[in-house]
């Protein structure tokens, strides 16, 4: 993948919990839904059919009532090292269909990468979107901020494993 600032959107740390605890927290539905997004918000459902073709599905709630209902399609596992899926496919690789009342009226493709570093994970978060707007938008809505917190409450639940 080349990085390309106008369309893609880019976070890398090294985090203090090994690669197999950080794949089992993005992985496995009922460690995801701990630390999936930033709290006050919740993530209150997980689907997970870890297979390219599967389905990823979170249903995250805002401290309003707010609900967002997200699915996609996994493309690559690469277990312990990459996981890709977008939103611009349904489970079975089916072409998704744009909700005009949603929330997020883009999509996107994501690449989680684990890499070893010492006792830590380098973990790379890089996010594709389709045109500037879009990524642009997904920026304005918290890309940053929001990831990185949720990595943060990502490493508190592996520890915990």
């Amino acid at each position: 993948m080349t990085f390309n600032p106008k369309l893609d959107l880019l976070l890398e740390r090294v985090v203090d919990v090994p690669p197999h605890l950080v794949w089992r927290a993005w992985t496995e539905p009922l460690h995801l839904m701990k630390w999936f997004c930033p709290k006050p918000w919740q993530t209150t459902a997980c689907d997970i059919e870890l297979k390219p073709g599967g389905r990823f599905r979170t249903v995250m709630q805002g401290p309003a009532g707010e609900r967002f209902d997200n699915q996609g399609c996994y493309l690559e596992i690469v277990p312990e090292r990459r996981l890709t899926w977008t939103n611009a496919l349904e489970p079975a690789f089916r072409p998704a269909k744009a909700d005009p009342n949603a929330p997020v009226h883009f999509f996107f493709t994501a690449t989680i990468s684990l890499e070893p570093q010492g006792a830590g994970t380098k973990y790379t978060a890089y996010v594709m979107h389709t045109d500037e707007a879009a990524c642009k938008q997904h920026d304005a809505m918290g890309f940053k901020n929001g990831w990185s917190t949720a990595l943060d409450q990502l490493v508190e639940v592996a520890k915990t494993f």
